[in-house]
């Protein structure tokens, strides 16, 4: 079966390398551009490495580069964290047709940032869909899905890389060997379910001390390690990272920084308290909690969005 593999970043990579691995005729692969004095996407770099021809994955629009990957002959696409909308016409060139990954249990969380809004939306499970894409945006039938915890401790960065991305791999490979025995469902996802979620961006991770803990907590997880929640501290902004969060009454305001200790300052939440031990303050590079207190940075009494 001759196979083309669509995607980016690590975790294209380890996809494209789990298929060689298992002996997968890979015939070609889309990843984005190199722009000029910058390193190649890690997916790029194992297909040089391994001789496998590469086209990027934007210039599948133009007509040229079309006829290239069409030369190709592929049977199946593997998409494996695309976040480019790609023409139908490449979705439906190999006879078998095109599967893609997808963090979360579609149809919810439909869009670019689904483990975000799952973090942020207080849930405690979410997965993975291999899916058949469509001309929609993540709505195309069902190949398999795979549910996973979301602990109460869980960042973004431990439900993807600690979760989600190993259990992708495997969903990939799985879907491929079932696409192989000609074993294809495709189960229609029920609109009445569907979710949409829009990008997080910088409004979005902005701290509203006065939400309730819980919402507060949610937020600084889901945006761990991007695109970082922030506030402001004497005047100037900081991301918070790690943190632990408290359920109990306090009687201090929202928002209100007290209880500062060697390693860690809490900080009042309605409803809780919420303890920090890493951040970032505008500008410069992340650091612990213990040598933002050292440099005197932070007091007791002081309001974080101000």
């Amino acid at each position: 079966m001759r196979i083309v593999v669509i995607g980016q970043q690590a975790f294209g990579e380890a996809v494209l390398k789990r298929l060689l691995e298992k002996g997968e005729q890979v015939v070609g692969v889309a990843a984005p551009a190199t722009p000029a004095g910058s390193r190649p996407d890690p997916l790029r770099a194992l297909a040089d490495a391994k001789g496998i021809p590469v086209l990027s994955t934007r210039e599948l629009k133009k007509p040229d580069v079309f006829q290239h990957y069409q030369a190709w002959k592929p049977d199946l696409n593997v998409m494996a964290f695309v976040t480019d909308i790609l023409p139908e016409a490449v979705l439906m060139t190999p006879k078998l047709g095109t599967i893609q990954y997808h963090p979360s249990l579609l149809p919810r969380h439909r869009g670019a940032n689904a483990m975000h809004w799952a973090v942020i939306q207080g849930e405690t499970k979410t997965g993975l869909t291999v899916f058949w894409p469509d001309k929609g945006v993540d709505t195309g039938p069902v190949l398999l899905q795979k549910e996973v915890e979301i602990k109460p401790e869980d960042t973004l960065g431990s439900l993807y890389f600690g979760k989600l991305f190993p259990m992708g791999v495997d969903a990939m490979e799985e879907a491929v060997q079932l696409v192989k025995k000609g074993k294809t469902p495709r189960m229609p996802q029920d609109e009445s379910k569907a979710t949409y979620e829009k990008i997080v961006k910088e409004e979005d991770a902005k701290i509203d001390w006065s939400k309730p803990a819980q919402d507060v907590y949610n937020l600084i997880r889901a945006c761990n390690p991007q695109p970082g929640a922030h506030s402001t501290l004497r005047f100037k902004k900081v991301k918070i990272y790690d943190c632990k969060m408290e359920l109990k009454p306090v009687k201090n305001r929202p928002g209100q920084v007290f209880n500062v200790l060697n390693d860690q300052f809490s900080v009042a939440l309605s409803g809780g308290v919420l303890h920090v031990m890493r951040l970032q303050p505008a500008g410069e590079p992340k650091m612990t909690a213990k040598e933002f207190i050292d440099a005197g940075r932070v007091a007791a009494g002081e309001l974080l969005g101000m």
